[in-house]
């Protein structure tokens, strides 16, 4: 018996040592260790090696352990938590890794504008990722706002609550592509007054590109990529589950509601979402209720997901139905209160226009003279691992129908009616490493047609557009050193027929004709052949001085395409109040931008630095037109006309990020950002003018924004924690700007403060929700964005109390509750 219980142990002892002889591969689960919710994106590392992986968007990871590293260790870390090593031993291949929730770090993992997700420490692309956290926690109108509260140097161009435009570093419009989960957004982006397409609710996280990321995705990303990612069912969260999001702001009287519903089970996983908001005329002290900015916003969408081996699929419907009103700032020239438009073309005169009643600006219904948005999209992504390697497939349909109406006495008649058909297609192959380095080549475009409906105005001609590029990126790792860089090619063709309008004799309005009934019409967009094209290339560097300091670098140069209506355009558009004359003799826009950055984290405190030089040829811009005079070309209604105008351009700045979070205070954090830019049109001609031409439009002033957080834990069993916030924002004066034929005018100086509480009720063990108070704008400060649209709509040349165009916002309370079950 003593000689089989000795030879056990040696089989035992032998099978030891041989397992951990052998190479070994481990598969585990992140999750949060309080919540127990899974943690996508994490960074695994093995201890003292350069072997390291990240984990999916479900928290699962594999990695594989070398037989000469016995007894290894992992390093697993992310963004808001303490990372956290866990010991591998060699009869082991599973594990659950649990991290523990902390603020300030800055070791999240991203996936926008990178062949594979990679820590933001390594990237030398300057990138911000904004958490689920952040997201949930903020109160703003829209998601855009929310990320401009979050993103130095990201900024954003109003046209009242609902209507925020992206604008990265000085660029706004085409130049800033937006993702919907990988899928680019294309929704008519041209107009001062088209948003983002969006489910607000439906956003869990998102990442912010601040430079060319033309590499990833081609021409329309030379500022840089706003990425929008929803919420995804995940393969572990078996069973039904739920969130319910509920919200009430005074200021506009904004109700909003949204829930979404998932279920796993068996390696498929299915969703459902919806929301609905519905809101005023928001108010401030020196415009009270401010006419036709009510909307009301109706959102749905499903997915169907897949999972296997690591490999996934999904399907994906989304519906976006938004009614806005068209706000155009009338006024009575004595007592300032708004007016309406009740009569069309020459019978309208603007200075006689009846006055908009109490009862009226405090209606939730909307304005005969408003927007009806719709947007639809199916999409599939795929993820399929091949060998060590592994390729990512999409496809997707999107269609968006823009329809504005601007005719008072025939309120069904559309002035502006479009629909924008967008097929997108993408392919990308991520190579094993091979030599310390990761490949990535690719392919992607689109296909689009736009059609003009029943209107009565045509800004843009009707047309078919080509979209292909290719690329190769490729990321170096080797000690404390990361490289990356890739060269990318593209080329678009851009296709319209002849566009002929003529008066329509029953109703006065212009309409389109075709070809048998062109006799005595307008010929308003000739026929266009267009082939555009051109290289965007990549390098950068990282190099980790120690476990605390990263330096930076990058240099970039991106390519953009002219927009339909910078190359085409010829006609009002309703909604934005502007008539736009556009150039077919564009060429198209590059940009070369230097970046230079560090990042430091420590115990006590977090920070970062970036300074970008962005040298831009052929920078396309809009301008008023005037008359010999000098005077505004205008219209009846007092539509400006706006000419498109293309010259060499140069922007430069900076962003600075400080969070300080004592160890010895817990809970506590100072946290603080700082953001300029200046914006120079070097075309010889404006040297040396100043307002009169040498300084580019819409530049955001110096920003600086500052909050001090503290997260309290209690005893209480109702309430876990309170976490308090008190914020404040200040945006210096803007004496840069376009004044040319009164593009723009100077912005005096402000500051915001608001102040938010924040906690988790418990009704039982296993059922909490979020409950949220936050006011904005305390003080109800009266102001002006320098990015405002609002405030150039005016027709009165004199004003009784000294203001002119319309304010921002006046003091906002907000309630918010978000219901998991």
């Amino acid at each position: 018996m003593k000689q089989i219980y000795f030879c056990i142990t040696i089989v035992a002892i032998f099978a030891t040592i041989q397992l951990s002889a052998q190479a070994q591969n481990i598969i585990g689960t992140v999750k949060d260790a309080e919540t127990q919710q899974t943690i996508g994106f994490c960074n695994i590392a093995i201890l003292k090696s350069p072997i390291e992986t990240i984990a999916n968007a479900e928290g699962e990871f594999k990695i594989t352990i070398p037989q000469s590293n016995t007894f290894a260790s992992l390093v697993i870390s992310t963004l808001g938590y303490v990372s956290d090593t866990v010991q591998v031993y060699p009869t082991k291949n599973n594990y659950e890794v649990l991290l523990k929730p902390k603020q300030g770090t800055l070791n999240e993992v991203v996936v926008t504008g990178v062949s594979k997700a990679t820590s933001i420490r390594e990237n030398p692309v300057a990138i911000v990722s904004i958490s689920p956290k952040a997201i949930e926690q903020a109160t703003e109108t829209n998601i855009i706002d929310v990320l401009v509260k979050n993103v130095p140097g990201l900024n954003a161009v109003k046209t009242g609550p609902n209507i925020s435009k992206p604008f990265i570093r000085g660029l706004g419009y085409n130049r800033v592509l937006t993702l919907y989960d990988g899928i680019r957004q294309e929704g008519q982006q041209w107009g001062d007054e088209h948003g983002i397409e969006v489910d607000a609710y439906n956003i869990s996280r998102a990442e912010v590109v601040k430079g060319p990321a033309s590499i990833m995705y081609g021409s329309d990303a030379v500022a840089g990529v706003v990425s929008l990612m929803p919420s995804m069912p995940l393969k572990n969260d078996i069973g039904l589950h739920g969130k319910y999001f509920t919200e009430y702001q005074s200021n506009n009287r904004l109700v909003g509601n949204g829930i979404r519903l998932t279920y796993s089970k068996n390696g498929w996983a299915y969703a459902l979402r919806g929301s609905y908001r519905i809101a005023k005329n928001y108010t401030n002290t020196i415009d009270g209720r401010v006419y036709n900015t009510a909307f009301r916003e109706t959102n749905a969408s499903a997915t169907v997901q897949h999972f296997s081996n690591g490999s996934y699929s999904n399907l994906n419907l989304t519906l976006y139905d938004n009614l806005q009103g068209i706000p155009d700032g009338s006024r009575d020239s004595l007592t300032r209160k708004f007016t309406k438009q009740i009569y069309e073309g020459n019978n309208d005169d603007i200075k006689t226009r009846p006055i908009v009643s109490d009862a009226e600006l405090n209606f939730y219904q909307l304005s005969p003279l408003h927007q009806h948005i719709q947007h639809y999209r199916i999409y599939s992504n795929n993820h399929y691992e091949l060998g060590k390697g592994n390729i990512d497939f999409t496809m997707a349909f999107q269609q968006n129908i823009r329809r504005e109406y601007n005719h008072p006495t025939t309120p069904e008649q559309a002035g502006m009616y479009v629909q924008l058909n967008t097929c997108n297609y993408g392919f990308r192959y991520n190579a094993p490493i091979f030599l310390k380095t990761e490949i990535s080549v690719g392919i992607n475009g689109m296909y689009q047609n736009n059609t003009s409906k029943n209107a009565t105005d045509f800004p843009i001609p009707n047309y078919n557009l080509f979209d292909a590029g290719s690329y190769i990126f490729a990321k170096w790792k080797q000690n404390n050193w990361t490289i990356s860089g890739g060269l990318r090619y593209d080329i678009r063709h851009l296709q319209g027929d002849d566009f002929y309008t003529k008066i329509n004799a029953s109703t006065g309005f212009a309409k389109q004709v075709f070809s048998a009934d062109t006799s005595g019409a307008y010929l308003q967009f000739p026929s266009f052949a267009k082939t555009f094209n051109g290289t965007s290339l990549s390098i950068g560097a990282t190099c980790q001085l120690n476990a605390n300091i990263n330096l930076k670098a990058n240099v970039a140069k991106g390519y953009r395409a002219p927009s339909i209506t910078e190359f085409a355009s010829n006609g009002l558009d309703p909604g934005a109040h502007i008539i736009y004359l556009g150039n077919r003799n564009f060429v198209p826009e590059f940009s070369f931008q230097e970046d230079i950055g560090a990042d430091f984290h420590f115990k006590d405190f977090s920070a970062s630095a970036s300074v970008f030089n962005n040298n831009m040829q052929n920078y396309i811009y809009l301008s008023i037109l005037s008359d010999a005079n000098g005077n505004a070309i205008v219209d009846a209604q007092g539509n400006k006309t706006f000419q498109y105008r293309q010259a060499a351009a140069q922007l430069y700045g900076a962003e600075l990020m400080l969070n300080i979070h004592p160890a010895i205070l817990k809970g506590f954090s100072f946290n603080n950002s700082f953001s300029f830019v200046y914006g120079f049109n070097r075309n010889q001609s404006y040297k040396n003018k100043g307002l009169d031409g040498e300084f580019l439009p819409l530049i955001p002033p110096m920003k600086l924004l500052s909050s001090i957080n503290q997260n309290i834990k209690t005893t209480s069993k109702i309430f876990d924690e309170i976490n308090s916030k008190i914020e404040a924002e200040f945006n210096a004066a803007q004496n840069r700007y376009l004044a040319f034929n009164n593009t723009e005018t100077a912005t005096p100086a402000y500051a915001l403060f608001g102040m938010a509480i924040n906690t988790k009720i418990n009704l039982s063990k296993n059922n909490a929700f979020q409950f949220q108070v936050q006011v904005n704008n305390i003080f109800d400060k009266a102001y002006q964005s320098n990015l405002s649209r609002l405030k150039y709509f005016e027709y009165n040349t004199q004003s009784p109390n000294g203001h002119f165009g319309m304010y921002n916002m006046g003091r906002n309370i907000c309630v918010k509750a978000i219901v998991p079950f």
